[in-house]
């Protein structure tokens, strides 16, 4: 019997156990998929009039004009989210003591408060009239705050002979920083960067709350206020405005794995000059141009 490096390899009986539980939960999902279909079905949520109501223009304008506004907003919360977290990631690596110690509360701080709570304050406090800023303000400094951790990690991971060895050509502390520990950072955690990129992107649905005309205020606008059958469609909306959240997210996905391979194709390192062979000094334990230790020619004396 084979064995990994985890846990061993399962035997014949396992196997076929495995395989069974994989059938039977793969029918009770099905099952259950097929009663909640059945159920809408019922109850005329899946009827043709349900999506009839995309094909008018002003819904899909509406929808249009939400997709916009989230990618706005997701915009400049991506920005902002990665500049603050540079610099809590640099603050937090300071050698002095409060910029450190306010760095780490601050992300301690809005890390632990939930984002929901961060934008709704900075909407009620600060930005009532203007609630596409109050989003992008909470979007950011929550998320700024999980990049700054992540690129401290990445930071870290650096071997520290790469600092040492700029010291040593005589760069300063922040050309270290900026041209040798933080790109090797930024690639070496590029795809949890992008990982939480997506989360902001989906974060961006809590706009609702400030009433932010966002791809979920428009879809509960849609639904509650367009009647078919005597019922509105909550789950044409949600499966519609649902395929767009996950279509977004799949091309900001393909977007990040296109940048890291591009990243890995590049042309990185120092290009050294082709090697040749040793070369002799003339007259050195030999003739002249001769091999090492060849005796020279005999004298005429």
């Amino acid at each position: 019997m084979s064995a990994s490096v985890l846990y061993d390899a399962p035997g014949p009986k396992a196997v076929v156990r495995n395989r069974v539980y994989a059938v039977v939960g793969s029918l009770a999902i099905l099952a259950l998929i097929g009663v909640s279909v059945m159920r809408l079905a019922d109850k005329g949520h899946l009827a043709p009039e349900m999506w009839d109501i995309f094909n008018y223009a002003g819904i899909r304008q509406n929808i249009a004009d939400a997709v916009l506004a989230t990618l706005k907003v997701f915009a400049l919360a991506a920005v902002g989210s990665l500049v603050l977290g540079v610099v809590l990631a640099i603050a937090r690596l300071s050698e002095h003591r409060p910029v450190r110690w306010l760095a780490t509360a601050f992300i301690e701080v809005f890390r632990s408060i939930p984002l929901l709570i961060t934008i709704y304050a900075v909407w009620v406090g600060f930005l009532t009239d203007y609630s596409m800023w109050a989003l992008a303000a909470g979007l950011s400094v929550y998320n700024g705050c999980v990049q700054a951790e992540v690129l401290r990690a990445g930071i870290n991971s650096v071997p520290k002979g790469q600092g040492e060895a700029a010291y040593a050509l005589g760069m300063s502390k922040t050309q270290v920083m900026a041209g040798v520990l933080i790109p090797q950072a930024v690639r070496a955690m590029l795809p949890t960067i992008i990982s939480q990129l997506v989360v902001t992107l989906k974060d961006t649905s809590l706009g609702f709350i400030i009433l932010y005309p966002e791809l979920l205020q428009t879809a509960r606008l849609i639904a509650s206020n367009t009647q078919v059958n005597g019922q509105y469609p909550y789950v044409s909306t949600i499966a519609v405005i649902g395929t767009i959240y996950v279509a977004m997210c799949l091309l900001l996905s393909a977007l990040a794995t296109w940048i890291e391979k591009r990243g890995r194709r590049a042309k990185t390192g120092i290009v050294t000059a082709s090697t040749a062979g040793p070369t002799e000094a003339p007259g050195a334990l030999g003739t002249p141009g001769g091999p090492a230790g060849a005796p020279g020619p005999a004298s005429k004396d």
